[in-house]
């Protein structure tokens, strides 16, 4: 079975939204960008692996798909070669390839993906997918690279209307920057203390 493993860059109080004129009226813009080294991004292609799928919203494989066809290294090359699964109602104009649409019923499609052979699937952003992701019990592990600072506003990880989930700690490395690359473990639905 493969595993579904979430990558997200996250702010301390759970923003994950990046700016520039695509994200509407956020005022941060990148605000990853000064926190970010050759060492750090060293960790995420080694957390990542050399090979895997990506597991993708809409959103976000369209704003993938408009910036890393046009970049190269480890982290590009192993994302533009990934298989896009994505979460669509629109598969033919899935440009940025090989990609596949997960259908319409998207628990449903990624259920029959993770039983099939293949390398570990991956998502990167696309909050809406993981909050069903996590919802459904499909989620192996969360990867957040938390950042040292505070937005206030913006996009959370999670939606509110999540069940509570457990997560058990598996990791942590940290970069000379301040980012924390924190792993956890899916475990199921949060027991109530008795």
């Amino acid at each position: 079975m493969r595993t579904v493993r979430i990558f997200e860059h996250i702010s301390l109080d759970g923003v994950i939204q990046h700016g520039g004129d695509r994200d509407g009226d956020f005022p941060y813009g990148d605000w990853t960008g000064p926190y970010r080294s050759p060492a750090g991004a060293q960790l995420v292609a080694e957390a990542q692996g050399e090979r895997f799928d990506l597991l993708l919203g809409r959103r976000t494989y369209d704003i993938f798909a408009g910036y890393w066809p046009n970049q190269s290294g480890p982290i590009a090359d192993g994302l533009n070669s990934a298989t896009k699964h994505v979460a669509t109602h629109r598969p033919d104009s899935l440009r940025w390839g090989p990609a596949e649409t997960l259908g319409e019923d998207i628990a449903a499609g990624i259920r029959a993906i993770k039983t099939m052979d293949g390398p570990n699937l991956i998502v990167w952003g696309s909050s809406t997918l993981t909050s069903v992701l996590l919802d459904q019990g499909l989620v192996d592990e969360l990867v957040l690279l938390v950042y040292p600072v505070v937005l206030g506003r913006g996009k959370r990880l999670l939606a509110d209307r999540l069940a509570a989930r457990e997560l058990a700690f598996v990791g942590s490395k940290a970069t000379a920057t301040g980012i924390l690359m924190n792993t956890y473990r899916h475990v199921g639905a949060l027991q109530a203390a008795s």
